[in-house]
């Protein structure tokens, strides 16, 4: 019998494939969803970020030079991360330690990334006189929404789902040849064992972007400064990935029998929602200009490079000054001397 439920519901298919192969003739390149996926991500983020900057003072292209240093040192952070927590996929017998270069076949942990990437932005951030806090508010709903086009990537990949279920959303995951990441599905789509699953990637992209919209919402209701809207981001995305973790059945390294991600988020949950009240007596929200301004006064007069203008009209009318001073003294001592040796003669005169 044909339910009206089944009629508008159904599971969810996942793609034939994640990578397409551009065949040039003497030269073939794998076109990879995941891959687009992060890019586009990554787009999205700094165009956001960018908007945010300059909302709170900065200058346009801040972000986008900030992000030259922060994304590189992201990438392998996250991989880095990735690896050390799932190192059982690339060590041991009968695994291929290279395989841990190969990116593009997924595997990117975000707080990895996050860490990592800090650095770069710092280094960044120093060069263009941003405190990091401010650039790190600026771009906190851009990092978690390009972490929900992420895990389209993931979709395609077909990775990250949960236990098995027969809710109408569940996610059919396909035997694909000749491997998972690189194939394509079988004909008829036949579907691994235990399919169809939770798609957890789906309720993680759902799930960042509410927190995207919600760090947006605080921002402008409580005028979030000092990293406290980086501290919502932190916060929001920890307590749903820690509860989505959960759910996930894929291999994953346990800490006295939970997942590592979900002791990691759960320690972050709890560090954020700190800094969250503790940078409350830090005051208002900084302005990025009025910042560098501050700075642009505190530069030492004899630095000739940063002398405005004004400055320097004024040490020339003091030389000028000087120099007239100086003469006058000269002359005045020339007319002394001859004063004396006048008063002298008149002596001699006398005598």
């Amino acid at each position: 019998m044909t339910t009206a439920a089944s009629l508008y519901l159904a599971n969810i298919p996942s793609p034939d494939q994640g990578v397409w192969n551009l065949d040039l003739g003497a030269l073939t390149i794998p076109i990879r969803a995941y891959a687009l996926c992060i890019i586009a991500g990554i787009i999205l983020a700094i165009w956001w970020g960018e908007r945010r900057l300059v909302a709170r003072g900065g200058a346009k292209g801040d972000v986008l030079d900030i992000a030259v240093y922060a994304v590189p040192f992201g990438l392998v952070g996250g991989r880095l991360y990735h690896v050390a927590t799932d190192y059982y996929r690339y060590f041991g017998a009968g695994k291929n330690p290279l395989d841990a270069l190969k990116v593009w076949d997924g595997g990117l942990g975000i707080w990895g990334a996050i860490a990592l990437g800090g650095v770069g932005a710092y280094l960044g951030c120093k060069r263009k006189g941003i405190p990091l806090p401010v650039f790190a508010d600026a771009v906190a709903p851009g990092i978690v929404a390009a972490q929900a086009v992420g895990r389209i990537g993931n979709y395609f990949n077909q990775e990250l789902y949960g236990g098995s279920t027969n809710l109408p959303w569940a996610l059919e995951i396909y035997v694909r040849h000749p491997d998972n990441l690189t194939g394509v599905a079988d004909p008829g789509h036949p579907q691994i064992l235990g399919s169809p699953f939770h798609p957890t990637f789906l309720y993680e992209l759902i799930w960042n972007l509410l927190i995207a919209g919600l760090v947006v919402y605080l921002d402008r209701k409580l005028r979030l400064g000092h990293g406290r809207a980086f501290a919502v981001y932190v916060a929001g995305y920890t307590l749903g990935r820690g509860l989505i973790e959960m759910m996930r059945t894929d291999p994953a390294t346990m800490v006295f029998g939970v997942r590592i991600n979900v002791w990691t988020s759960l320690v972050l949950f709890l560090g954020a929602i700190a800094y969250f009240v503790l940078a409350r007596a830090k005051g208002d929200r900084e302005d990025v200009a009025a910042l560098r301004a501050r700075e642009g006064e505190a530069v030492p007069e004899s630095t000739e490079d940063s002398a405005e203008p004004g400055d320097a009209k004024e040490t020339e009318a003091e030389a000028e000054t000087d120099d007239e001073e100086a003469e006058d003294k000269a002359e005045k001592a020339e007319e002394d001397e001859k004063a004396e040796a006048d008063v002298e003669e008149e002596a001699k005169s006398g005598k």
